[in-house]
C-alpha cells in the first residue's frame, strides 16, 4: 500500500453551454466576470475536460497525470476494466440548469465502444441541491411506445405528450442509467455523479439555436437505437436505510454496475471511520455543513477523492453535516 497518499482536492473546469446561468457562484465556485456558467466538473479526467490537483505534494498535475502515475493505487482493484481502457472510472460535475437541457440520452458501454472509440457508456445520477418552485426533470416516457411512434413523434414535433416528467425539489436524487430518455429541466442546481463519459445523443431541443444562430444538432438515429422504450412513468427514487449509530445515518441513494452512492448524515462531532484497502476509491462531496477528512477542512460544496490505496481515513463532522459518499462496488 502507498502510505504517502492522502485526500484530493481539485480545481474545476467550467463549461459554458447554452442552458447555463450564473448560479454556481451560489455554491462558491468562481464564475468568469461575464457569461454564463452551465457545469463544473469538480473531478474529471476525460479529454474533454481534465481536473488539476490543488492541494498537497501533487499540486498542479492532471488527475490524467496522476492516474497514470498511480495507476489502481488511484482506483483501485475493482476498476481493473476502467485501467485496461486508459480511464479514470468516474466523473463528478455540478450543474446550473438555470433553462432546460435538451432531451437527451447517453449510450451503453458497448454501444460506445462500437460507434464512439474508447469511450464509455454513462450510467448517471443526479442529487437536486437546490430547486425553483415546479422544477422538474423528464425520465423515461409518460405511456409505452413504439421505436417508429417515437421517431415520428420528433418529425411532427409532436414530442412532448410522449415524454413523463417527475417534480422534483432540494433532497431528492434520481438514478439515470445508460439508455434513459431524459431532460434537467429549468430551475435546477445539481450535483451529478457519473461514468466517465462526455458522449450525448440529443433528441429533441425546445425549437431553440446555440450561440452560433443554429440549431444545435441532433442524434436521432443513435438515441433510437440506445433509448429504453420500457422504462414507461418511472418513480423518484427513494433512499434505502443503511445503518444509523453514534450519530452517522447512512442511506443507499443508487447503486449499479459502475458506482454505489450512499447519503451520510453526520451529527456535530461525530466522526465515520473508513479504510480505503486498494479495492476501490472513494468520492466524498460535502452538500450541507462543514466537515474535515482527516486534516483536510470542506464546506458545502466540496468534493474530495481518496485514493484507493490511501488507507484509514476519518470523516468529522464541523457541524451538522450532510455528504455523498461514492465508491466503486
Amino acid at each position: 500500500m502507498t502510505t504517502d497518499l492522502y485526500p484530493l482536492l481539485f480545481e474545476p473546469v467550467l463549461k459554458d453551454y447554452i442552458w447555463g446561468g450564473r448560479n454556481l457562484e451560489n455554491l462558491g465556485r468562481k464564475l468568469p466576470v461575464e457569461g454564463v456558467i452551465a457545469e463544473s466538473w469538480e473531478i474529471a479526467g476525460h479529454e474533454d475536460g481534465t481536473t488539476r490537483v490543488a492541494n498537497g505534494r501533487f499540486a498542479g498535475k492532471l488527475l490524467t497525470e496522476l492516474h497514470d502515475e498511480l495507476g489502481l493505487d488511484l482506483i483501485g482493484s475493482r476498476s481493473a476494466w476502467a485501467q485496461a481502457r486508459g480511464k479514470f472510472p468516474l466523473l463528478i460535475k455540478l450543474l446550473d440548469a438555470n433553462r432546460p437541457l435538451s432531451v437527451q440520452v447517453h449510450p451503453q458501454d458497448d454501444y460506445a465502444l462500437e460507434n464512439e472509440g474508447n469511450e464509455l457508456g454513462k450510467t448517471e445520477m443526479w442529487v437536486v441541491l437546490r430547486a425553483a418552485p415546479e422544477a422538474e426533470v423528464i425520465l423515461g416516457v409518460s405511456q409505452a411506445i413504439s421505436q417508429e411512434e417515437f421517431r415520428v413523434a420528433i418529425e411532427s414535433s409532436q414530442l412532448e405528450p410522449h415524454l413523463h416528467r417527475m417534480p422534483v425539489k432540494a433532497g431528492d436524487h434520481i438514478c439515470v442509467p445508460a439508455g434513459s430518455l431524459h431532460a434537467i429541466m429549468g430551475g435546477l442546481l445539481i450535483a451529478e455523479i457519473q461514468q466517465n463519459s462526455n458522449t450525448t445523443y440529443r433528441v429533441y431541443d425546445w425549437g431553440r439555436v446555440g450561440a452560433d444562430g443554429r440549431p444545435r444538432p441532433l442524434h436521432v438515429e443513435k438515441a433510437l437505437d440506445v433509448i429504453n422504450f420500457e422504462q414507461i412513468a418511472p418513480k423518484l427514487c427513494l433512499p434505502e436505510p443503511i445503518s444509523e449509530e453514534d450519530g452517522v445515518k447512512r442511506s443507499l441513494l443508487c447503486q449499479n454496475d459502475y458506482f454505489v452512492t450512499e447519503r451520510v448524515e453526520i451529527v456535530a462531532g461525530s466522526t465515520y471511520q473508513g479504510t480505503c484497502s486498494g479495492e476501490t476509491l472513494e468520492i466524498w462531496g460535502v452538500i450541507e455543513g462543514e466537515a474535515a477528512v482527516n486534516d483536510l477542512s470542506l464546506t458545502a460544496v466540496q468534493f474530495v477523492l481518496l485514493p484507493a490505496a490511501m488507507g484509514p481515513f476519518t470523516v468529522t463532522a464541523v457541524s451538522a453535516t450532510t455528504l455523498l459518499r461514492t465508491y466503486v462496488a
